[in-house]
């Protein structure tokens, strides 16, 4: 009888513990694990449902060529030289600028991104798109400017959390933390603590609240400045911790003085004596902020972050028990790639900065479609499904026409896969060793290898292996000696000392670690992911090894094998290290190691936003007066990874959630269809009556749209969105803020 085999969720960050059963190679049953140190048996609707994932009608089982006669199959051999012959050509014409690479995993496939990266890096190329510029680098920018690293990322203390502060936060539907929903209900109904959510709409978490914030659609910068400003006139600031820690909050205190707080409520729709409240409570007690989305992709998204960082310094919640804390991880998100430095590269045609490394993917088709010499030409697109994962369907499918080469590494034949010259089947995440690294936790630090639970296809290989294969044919990897190999058959310890000498004196070794393990110890382990792994923890920065030795695993030159020894021998996920929460602010990275406030372009942007101007910029547009939330977040939705609609086989999804009232004023009523206009364009949409909006704002849900054989379940939601429409710093999209008209057919 078949055994459950442990693994883990790959559908979002949690990457909560799964449990499955496999026969005939084949996931028959799916449940929690209760033995995952993180999620405790914790899961939601979606994890339980990746059998739907893994068994796929789309896979793809054989690299393809694109033909006359359409995509053709052709051997690995053939597919790799063709690919590399074809990029060196357009490299030595073009120049390194006209590559850019296109990454975008699941919340548990991060391994394989690595070497994805490294061969851009190899070309010369830094023009990297991901998914994470579609939703953080306006906040990583930020976290930039105060705490000297893009990279840093610092997570809700939620245990010990008395006032957790949701902004733009919709847990109960798209997690963010361990155990959301338990989290929710204990919060809720624990009297001595308190959780406030600031969204517009009465949201599935915000049933939860005990105070909603339910603010007009798109001022949250003026109600952050509302609110900061209370916390200073009321005389309820940390006065030590700014003291003590920060630079620049005098600046700021300047520019809010004689603030017209009430007008600015006013605007925002909220009582300013419930604001205070909320003022007070968040200073009092021991409290956090908790942002996404709904911030994140919406009007001044870069600016709101600006003024939670402020809120929280002014607070002394910055690296506080119960506060936001900065948490650990094995490898970081990112580079710190700051707009000032001449190594950053800017996007040519739309002069956007990388932030952590990335550019948004808002921009490429225009990158794509410029008229400049020194255009992208050439594009990788691995484990993304642009073409319905990201802003503006029609520009993506106009762009990508105009490449010279596109090839797509895939798992299933993608609307992106459909369109290229040359497509890559990788194996999946169940095929696979792979982990996440987005596993915030605090002092904890969470980590899960998956191992592989379903034998793969034959012609299908891990992404870490087509990115070295694609290395070494474009002579990317530098010569490795061959007492290196011989070492990677024996002791670890001395491996790692041959391996330390071999980058001292081959310094462009390091930048190609990926591929020097995968041809060196991954011949030796089960895959180069798993060589991978052991180089990270190898390599590991100081602070982390530290927390490793906190957690039982000694410094010195056996850590790296110790430690990946416990991985593979607990595949339900270890503590692999412990912070000190006592020097949580050691992680500020800035040149005096204070927070920075000091920012001329964030001071002046915060300058603009008065209660006058924001009534003008959000006064209806009469040929768009209703606001669509692009992207609704449900049981019933998930990434464009989930492709068979049979996952939501009886449910009714895909359908667009009106208000009563709306609905009543065009006559609308529930199951009937609509047409659904922007400026992009206009879709038919089933109409649903939904309790979770508000008047004047319609929620159209993410992850549908697909083209699965010949059916076709619900609506491509970004062929409503405009790529232009955007965050002007970051390039983050406004998804959260779309006008749009509705009307009955």
């Amino acid at each position: 009888m078949s055994e459950f085999q442990k693994t883990g969720c790959v559908l979002c960050l949690q990457s909560c513990g799964l449990e499955v059963m496999v026969e005939k190679n084949r996931i028959v049953k799916v449940r929690p694990d209760k033995d995952n140190l993180r999620s405790q048996g914790y899961v939601c609707r979606k994890g339980l449902k990746i059998a739907h994932l893994q068994h796929n009608a789309q896979r793809l089982t054989r690299p393809l060529k694109k033909t006359t006669g359409g995509l053709e199959p052709l051997s690995w051999d053939n597919a790799l030289d063709e690919i590399s012959e074809k990029l060196k050509a357009i490299l030595n014409r073009h120049g390194s600028e006209s590559l850019a690479l296109m990454a975008g995993a699941s919340g548990g496939c991060q391994l394989g991104g690595r070497f994805s990266g490294r061969l851009l890096f190899s070309l010369g190329s830094k023009y990297l798109y991901a998914t994470l510029g579609q939703e953080w680098t306006g906040r990583q920018h930020v976290r930039g400017r105060v705490y000297g690293n893009q990279p840093l990322f610092h997570h809700p203390d939620h245990h010990r959390t008395e006032v957790l502060l949701g902004l733009g936060w919709n847990g109960w539907s798209s997690h963010g933390m361990p155990q959301t929903r338990r989290y929710l209900k204990a919060l809720s109904d624990n009297p001595d603590r308190h959780l406030i959510i600031i969204d517009p709409r009465p949201s599935e978490t915000a049933r939860y609240a005990d105070i909603h914030l339910a603010l007009t659609p798109g001022t949250d910068a003026l109600l952050l400045k509302a609110m900061i400003a209370i916390i200073l006139e009321q005389g309820w600031q940390d006065e030590s911790f700014m003291a003590g820690h920060t630079t620049g909050l005098d600046e700021v205190t300047t520019l809010l003085e004689g603030f017209p707080i009430r007008e600015a409520l006013s605007v925002c729709d909220l009582d300013y004596e419930q604001v205070k409240e909320v003022c007070r409570l968040f200073t009092s007690r021991k409290s956090a902020v908790m942002s996404d989305l709904g911030v994140l992709m919406n009007r001044h998204s870069t600016l709101v972050s600006y003024l939670e960082e402020i809120l929280l310094a002014i607070a002394g919640r910055i690296g506080a028990a119960g506060g936001n804390v900065f948490t650990g991880t094995l490898s970081p998100f990112g580079v710190h790639t700051p707009a000032e430095d001449p190594a950053t590269w800017r996007a040519k045609a739309t002069d956007i900065s990388a932030i952590m490394g990335i550019f948004p993917p808002n921009i490429l088709p225009e990158e794509i479609d410029s008229d400049r010499a020194d255009r992208i030409r050439a594009l990788i697109v691995a484990g993304a499904n642009p073409l319905r994962s990201f802003a503006d369907t029609k520009a993506y499918e106009k762009a990508f026409k105009n490449l010279d080469l596109l090839v797509v590494v895939d798992v299933a034949l993608s609307e992106t896969a459909a369109l290229a010259h040359y497509v890559l089947p990788s194996r999946t995440a169940y095929e696979t060793f792979d982990n996440s690294f987005w596993s915030f936790n605090f002092p904890e630090i969470f980590f899960q290898l998956r191992h592989p639970v379903i034998e793969p296809e034959p012609e299908t290989r891990e992404l870490g292996w087509i990115m070295t294969a694609l290395a070494k044919r474009l002579g990317s990897i530098p010569p490795i000696p061959q007492s290196l190999k011989e070492a990677a058959r024996g002791d670890l310890r001395e491996f790692g000392r041959q391996l330390g000498e071999y980058v001292k004196a081959t310094p462009e070794a390091m930048l190609m670690l990926p591929f020097v393990l995968a041809e060196t110890l991954g011949e030796t382990m089960a895959s180069p992911h798993q060589a991978f792994l052991w180089g990270l923890l190898w390599s590991a920065p100081a602070t982390i090894k530290k927390a490793m030795a906190r957690a039982g695993f000694p410094e010195g030159p056996d850590q790296a094998g110790t430690v990946l020894k416990a991985i593979l021998e607990n595949r339900q996920g270890i503590w692999l290290g412990v912070l000190d929460p006592d020097r949580n602010l050691d992680f500020v990275a800035t040149s005096n190691g204070r927070i920075n406030f000091h920012d001329p372009e964030l001071l002046e942007w915060m300058t603009r936003v008065m209660p006058q101007s924001e009534v003008e910029a959000l006064k209806p547009d009469p040929e768009l007066p209703l606001i669509m939330m692009a992207g609704w977040h449900m049981d019933t939705t998930s990434n464009a990874l989930m492709r068979d609609p049979a996952w939501n086989k009886g449910r009714r999804v895909g359908c667009l959630a009106v208000h009563a009232d709306d609905a009543e004023n065009l006559a609308l009523i529930d199951g009937n269809k609509a047409r659904l206009t922007t400026k992009a364009g206009h879709v038919e949409v089933e109409v649903q009556i939904s309790p979770f909006t508000r008047a004047g704002m319609v929620l159209m849900p993410q992850g549908f749209g697909l083209d699965f054989g010949d059916e076709k379940v619900g609506v491509n939601v970004n062929e409503l969105t405009d790529a232009k429409h955007r965050d002007r710093l970051a390039g983050t999209p406004y998804h959260r803020r779309v006008p749009c008209r509705l009307e009955k057919l």
